[in-house]
């Protein structure tokens, strides 16, 4: 089923409430991901008796409305570039429940296109990419947009590689795999969402 932006009202076949599995696909989610946000309250759940999750459908739409992309309240631009689309994925979803809007770029050269298009506010960048790698990337946004905050990250930590992030002008480096929590932190830190 393809949810419409327009404010449509669900047919009276749809049910106002959904099970969990209804949910994770009314979300397009999996079902881990849509009772993680229920446990941090992002998305309100009721319980039955029995101990299973309900959702209300005007939640969900509300939910989607307020952290989809193009929401309501898209705060701070932050783009995610990496080789990998579910590490984009996973970084997105994570940045947009806090209330960011998030563009993602697959390769530098698109990362660097979409800066030229509109300047993010932070910029999270993999090390590993194939063709131009991070560090490169980072040095060519420095030379032709001065100082965007840049958080770097990479799956082979190197114990150099947080010095060598701060020496080349990076305002952070963290390892993957990561908490997206702390990643979420330490944009937080950066560049608050108002």
């Amino acid at each position: 089923m393809a949810y419409e932006r327009s404010g449509r009202r669900a047919p009276a076949s749809e049910p106002d409430w959904l099970t969990l599995g209804q949910a994770a696909k009314f979300l397009g989610v999996a079902q881990s991901t849509i009772r993680k946000w229920s446990d941090l309250g992002r998305v309100p759940a009721f319980y039955t008796p029995g101990g299973h999750r309900r959702y209300r459908r005007s939640d969900l739409e509300a939910f989607i409305q307020r952290s989809g992309p193009g929401g309501a309240e898209a705060g701070p631009l932050v783009l995610v570039v990496d080789d990998d689309a579910r590490v984009r994925e996973f970084i997105r979803i994570n940045l947009e429940l806090e209330g960011y809007a998030v563009r993602e770029a697959e390769r530098a050269e698109e990362a660097l296109a979409a800066i030229e298009d509109q300047a993010p506010d932070l910029v999270l960048l993999d090390v590993v990419m194939p063709g131009t790698d991070g560090w490169e990337m980072l040095q060519r946004m420095q030379e032709r947009h001065g100082s965007i905050p840049v958080i770097m990250f990479s799956g082979k930590l190197d114990e150099g590689d947080a010095s060598e992030a701060q020496r080349r002008g990076a305002e952070g480096f963290i390892g993957k795999p990561f908490d997206p929590q702390q990643l979420v932190a330490r944009a937080k830190q950066l560049v608050p969402v108002e």
